[in-house]
């Protein structure tokens, strides 16, 4: 499903990434280890196609990220660290309102069912989003990607900020995501979260893919050593 071959990037001659090759299946989730810095954010932006790579091809779903950037983004759904909504709307108004801007219309009872589906309860539906904590902006968020019937996620940072419950939460939907077949990208610095909730790990450093992993082949304090040796080193 997305696909990243030999891929380098720079900023007025600085590597931001370099020679990047990475593969995610139907139904897989990765997660991307890194400091601020290591490239993270930029590979997504990438597959975003909003940067273009210097070298080296990605792909969506076999469809050419940078010069078919509108077609690929069709079929991703992006979870930013932050998600933007509108405050003075209830969360359904804003899930309505976006569904809305990207020419999709649901039903009261289908938006219902999705914001329901995405982890937010009931009574908090009707509620103002300037009312909402962080964990529930973000559950908002992933019900706009979900209503795309999106078959790639893309989330940079989604469990920062996040309280424990919330954060598990996320970690559950982002599973049952997977199983429903989404190939998914996770930026984080959260070692534990990403142990706990993807099938491949990749580690960056300074652009590079300094080491990749299955998730099982380590445990969480194993992976978290292995990251200090590569950040020290």
């Amino acid at each position: 499903m997305i696909t990243i071959q030999n891929v380098s990037k720079s900023f007025r001659g600085n590597l931001a990434v370099k020679n990047l090759n990475l593969e995610i299946a139907k139904g897989e989730i990765l997660g991307l280890l890194g400091a601020n810095g290591a490239g993270k954010s930029t590979t997504i932006n990438m597959l975003l196609g909003f940067l273009k790579p210097d070298t080296g091809s990605i792909t969506v779903k076999g469809i050419d990220a940078s010069n078919k950037s509108d077609e690929a983004r069709q079929l991703i759904g992006y979870i930013p660290e932050n998600v933007n909504l509108y405050p003075y709307l209830t969360g359904i108004e804003n899930l309505n309102y976006f569904c809305q801007l990207g020419g999709l219309s649901y039903s009261k009872s289908e938006l219902t069912d999705m914001l329901t589906k995405c982890g937010l309860e009931s009574e908090a539906h009707h509620k103002k989003v300037s009312d909402f904590s962080k964990g529930m902006r973000q559950k908002v968020g992933i019900a706009i990607a979900y209503a795309k019937k999106a078959e790639v996620y893309l989330l940079d940072e989604p469990a920062s900020g996040l309280d424990p419950l919330a954060s598990n939460e996320l970690s559950e939907l982002l599973k049952k995501l997977a199983n429903e077949g989404a190939a998914i990208l996770m930026a984080s610095h959260d070692l534990f979260r990403v142990r706990e909730v993807c099938h491949k790990i990749g580690i960056l450093k300074k652009g590079s893919l300094v080491k990749e992993l299955l998730t099982e082949e380590v445990t969480a304090n194993e992976l978290e050593q292995l990251y200090l040796d590569f950040m020290k080193n």
